[in-house]
């Protein structure tokens, strides 16, 4: 029951926070939840979870690390392979070296080779972090991705190169030759795990769906396994499980890739449910941090024999020495490369991007989880040296990477233009014609012969909604509306031409006929004399009213008989035909848009005139298959907005505002449900 109350506490923190990023956006969320993770800590009754390393990779890195695999840009990867490499090797090693080195020397105390080891575990980046502070500021988006690649790359090796320091520290030996080795066997063992796995999963989600199981929650179940089998499986090998688990989300995202149009119902289910997973175990990530922070901080502000002042200078001497290495190590090999290749990775070498580069380092839980994993005796049975304070350290460098990156960044990045407002308007409305736009082909795509009348309403209902947002102002909607009304009365012509024949061959009688045209008449006023026509309105709902006040409720005029109804029925289902075809015969460019919603009017119309009498109601069956086709449109909105903001298309501004455009088309949807 506590194990209950402490994860759902823990959830409704991460609400919290998102509440509290909304009042201050300027901080990010991470920084949020760290400090509510702290608070939770510190309160009498607070929580406490002991952090197991082995636990924390498999629950919550494997997840994340498979889902940045199968969302990265795999053709942006492949073009910065070299700075990324540079970056996720070179910089990483180079860290180890030089780090290990200042880290000694500021804390003799601290053995070269536990100072290795910690300059190890700080040098992986945090692509969760990355990812969430990226969001908040207008970084180049080949930044954005060169800073991804690195953070998926570099957590194999920077725990490589952890594991083999603390190993020389508890054992007193080290051998340079077989670290290399082993490296290259964990880090290569690692991709050939992650590959071959998942194409043996990925055939038997194939083998599953041959044998007719198309059943969504059995291929979601092994969606949701498919990251934590691959981890345990490599480094049950003895190889790279992070690296492993990385290559399992980039070969899933090349087979869904290639299958998304055959299963788009378990797309749209694959992509909501891995949203809620990611969004609960990112905030958990940064709340578990929060909550290890004081106790390591107690033990360390306890020891009488540890200068607190000094080791806030140690962590702030660090970091420095960790960004400045950062932007020695990406402006030299920039301008290196500049100078010997024709080809420009990331554009020519500039102060203020490699800066960027260097500030975006942001170290987050990996760290913290391996600096736990570092051993408590070594193999003599002593003390491991200093462990606390290398606990102590890397969790004060985490904080200075967080609160550094949230204040430096946005200051280093581009500044919006206050001469381009207008073209920021112009792009929210660009960006929303796009999602209708898809939403069209996708509808387009899923239109058959039973949804095919609610497929081509809600085409109409879309390119009206693009209509609208193309309208500048009102000249632009007073201009659609003229079209409307033309086509309308044009319509209408139509449909007493049509009565006009009915008549001349016998089909209708002149009273029929005298009915359908009064009908008529009363259409035309509702279009030319919209007022007059509501004052008529008004006054027969009073007159109405008045009769059954006073005449106890009687009904003013009889109903038709059913046979003349059905004569009605019929003759006014042929002039619908008739207009739609005059209509179709009428459209160009200019009308294009009035016309498909006038045709979509008369469709419902019709549904609506064939649902009477009939057992099953086809008007039922219309809006079943409407529902359908845009609620399907709403998921594929909402997915293709993640996707432009976390390939850096959008920034987190506008993909905010898309959002609100794609709840206002579904809080339509609930509003036609409750009126129909």
């Amino acid at each position: 029951m506590e194990l209950f109350l402490i994860v759902l506490l823990l959830l409704v923190l991460i609400g919290l926070s998102m509440i509290l990023n909304r009042f201050v956006p300027f901080i990010p969320v991470p920084l949020f939840q760290v400090a509510l993770g702290m608070l939770a800590a510190v309160i009498p009754w607070g929580i406490h979870i002991p952090l197991s390393p082995e636990l924390f990779f498999v629950l919550f890195v494997a997840p994340l690390l498979f889902n940045d695999g199968k969302r990265i840009p795999r053709e942006e990867l492949w073009n910065l392979r070299a700075p990324i490499l540079l970056l996720s090797l070179g910089l990483v090693f180079a860290t180890v070296f030089v780090g290990g080195y200042v880290i000694h020397w500021l804390l003799p105390a601290i053995p070269l080779s536990a100072a290795f080891a910690l300059a190890a575990i700080l040098s992986p980046t945090d692509a969760v972090a990355v990812g969430a502070l990226s969001g908040k500021i207008r970084m180049p988006k080949k930044i954005t991705h060169l800073l991804e690649g690195e953070a998926l790359m570099n957590d194999a090796s920077g725990l490589v190169a952890f594991k083999f320091a603390v190993a020389a520290t508890v054992s007193g030996l080290f051998s340079f030759p077989e670290a290399t080795a082993s490296f290259f066997l964990i880090s290569i063992g690692g991709l050939l795990v992650g590959c071959l796995l998942s194409f043996l999963i990925i055939r038997l989600r194939v083998f599953i769906r041959q044998l007719g199981m198309e059943d969504t929650t059995i291929h979601m179940l092994i969606q949701i396994l498919t990251p934590f089998l691959i981890y345990l499986v490599a480094e049950e090998f003895g190889v790279s499980g992070i690296l492993a688990a990385v290559t399992g989300g980039i070969i899933h995202a090349i087979e869904r890739d290639r299958s998304e149009s055959n299963l788009m119902e378990l797309k749209i289910v694959s992509v909501s449910t891995w949203t809620m997973i990611l969004f609960i175990l990112n905030g958990l990530v940064f709340l578990i941090l929060g909550l290890q922070i004081p106790n390591v901080a107690e033990v360390v502000i306890k020891d009488l024999t540890i200068s607190n002042v000094q080791m806030l200078v140690y962590i702030i001497l660090i970091s420095i020495t960790l960004i400045a290495l950062r932007f020695v190590w990406v402006y030299g090999f920039w301008r290196a490369e500049s100078s010997f290749s024709k080809k420009e990775h990331i554009g020519k070498p500039q102060l203020r991007p490699a800066l960027l580069i260097a500030i975006s380092g942001v170290r987050g839980t990996i760290t913290l989880a391996g600096a736990f994993s570092i051993p408590l005796f070594l193999q003599d049975g002593t003390p491991f040296p200093e462990r606390n304070v290398i606990i102590f350290l890397a969790a004060g460098v985490i904080l200075i990477s967080l609160v550094t990156a949230s204040v430096l960044l946005p200051l280093l990045s581009d500044k919006p233009d206050k001469g381009k407002e207008r073209d920021k308007q112009r792009l929210e409305q660009d960006a929303k014609i796009q999602l209708l736009e898809a939403s069209i082909l996708m509808v387009k795509e899923e239109m058959n012969e039973e949804n095919q009348d609610a497929a081509l309403s809600l085409i109409s209902d879309y390119n009206k909604h693009i209509q609208q947002i193309r309208s500048d102002g009102l000249v632009s909607e007073i201009h659609f509306r003229k079209i409307e009304r033309e086509i309308r009365l044009f319509a209408l012509s139509a449909e007493r031409r049509e009565v006009k024949r009915l008549v001349d061959e016998g089909s209708l009688n002149q009273v029929d006929a005298f009915t359908l045209t009064q009908l008529l008449n009363r259409s035309e006023m509702l279009v030319t004399r919209r007022l007059q026509y509501m004052l008529r309105l008004a006054l027969f709902m009073l007159k109405r009213l008045a009769w059954k006040v006073f005449i106890g409720g009687r009904k003013m005029s009889r109903p038709l008989p059913v046979e003349q109804f059905e004569v009605l029925k019929a003759a006014k289902l042929l002039t619908s035909k008739a207009a739609i075809t005059a209509i179709k015969n009428h459209i160009n460019p200019e009308n294009k848009n009035a016309a498909q919603e006038v045709i979509s009017n008369y469709r419902q119309s019709m549904q609506k005139l064939n649902s009477i009498f009939k057992p099953a109601p086809s008007y039922e069956e219309f809006k079943k298959h409407k529902k359908e086709l845009q609620y399907k449109a709403i998921q594929l909105n909402r997915n293709s907005i993640q996707s432009l903001f976390q390939n850096g298309e959008i920034n987190r501004g506008l993909a905010n505002q898309l959002r609100q455009f794609v709840s206002f088309l579904e809080v339509s949807i609930l509003v036609d449900e409750e009126i129909g």
